[in-house]
């Protein structure tokens, strides 16, 4: 090998090394990562989503992607001629909406996704959360102006059985989850927000990690007077400061929250627009995007 080509690979043989100790501590370990925003719409961005969550499958990772589709379902809504309308930050869901959700969510993004992540081997398999009992909900009403508001077939989680993603992973499987739950109570089936269901199957599955891909970096300090992200806080910080948040965040957050006061060791929410985000969050000593911690966690502890 020429002196040249040595030292245009010795980069390379760093970067791997700087990988070594995130490497060792997250073999073995679960993680479950929201796939949503621009990640789901931009062709480049997609395929970086499949090599990065295939590379951690590699090495050694259990992943769970649950994803959601607002603005495919958007689309497929305005064809079928029914109006997107929304409520207190939630889509309105008829019936009739309901079909569409399920087929977009299920038939489309799902399958593309899983199709993606298959061109590196037979690794993915989709399913949703009426598959196996996975994610059971009831009907949610949320409250304007202190009325409760009937938003249709909307479903808030009551019941999570991890036994078939469990079984998907010990076969070293990828699964990739549709947010669609089935009712507990009236037999109906429930289109459930998608940062909401990976927090709680995050939960469920004592993962070690929870990564939500949104369009912004993070979380700002305070927007929209300033651009600086908050790298780190607890989830006693961050309750303190969901009352002020956009609506769009408020999902998103609230689902971090709920991750680390149920197990989860960290929550984090990245900038999904940035290629290969997933493998600089895990992998690297400049993460990016904001990191929630349980209150316990001294500092130091988590990086």
């Amino acid at each position: 090998m020429s002196t040249t080509r040595k030292h245009t690979a010795l980069p390379k043989a760093r970067i791997l090394i700087e990988a070594l100790p995130w490497l060792t501590r997250h073999h073995g370990k679960t993680v479950v990562i929201k796939f949503g925003g621009n990640a789901m719409v931009d062709a480049e961005l997609k395929n970086a989503f499949a090599q990065d969550v295939v590379f951690l499958r590699q090495a050694g990772l259990n992943v769970v992607v649950v994803h959601g589709g607002g603005p495919q379902i958007s689309r497929a809504l305005d064809k079928h001629g029914i109006v997107s309308e929304f409520k207190a930050g939630l889509r309105v869901t008829t019936e009739d909406a309901m079909d569409v959700v399920r087929m977009v969510l299920a038939g489309q993004v799902q399958r593309e996704l899983v199709g993606l992540l298959n061109q590196h081997g037979p690794l993915a398999v989709g399913l949703t959360g009426e598959d196996a009992h996975t994610i059971t909900a009831t009907k949610h009403q949320p409250e304007i102006d202190g009325e409760l508001v009937d938003i249709g077939r909307v479903g808030e989680i009551t019941a999570i059985d991890t036994g078939a993603i469990e079984a998907l992973l010990a076969d070293g499987r990828i699964p990739v989850v549709s947010s669609i739950a089935r009712s507990q109570d009236d037999g109906h089936v429930y289109n459930v927000n998608a940062d909401t269901a990976a927090a709680a199957l995050a939960a469920a599955l004592d993962a070690e990690t929870l990564m939500v891909l949104t369009d912004v970096e993070g979380l700002y300090e305070d927007w929209p007077n300033s651009d600086e992200v908050i790298s780190r806080l607890t989830a006693s910080q961050l309750e303190r400061l969901l009352p002020e948040l956009s609506s769009g965040m408020v999902p998103k957050m609230e689902g971090c929250l709920h991750a680390v006061r149920n197990g989860v060791q960290t929550a984090r929410v990245i900038d999904g627009r940035v290629q290969h985000s997933i493998l600089l969050e895990i992998f690297t000593d400049e993460g990016i995007g904001t990191m929630v911690v349980p209150d316990a966690v001294n500092e130091g502890d988590a990086e």
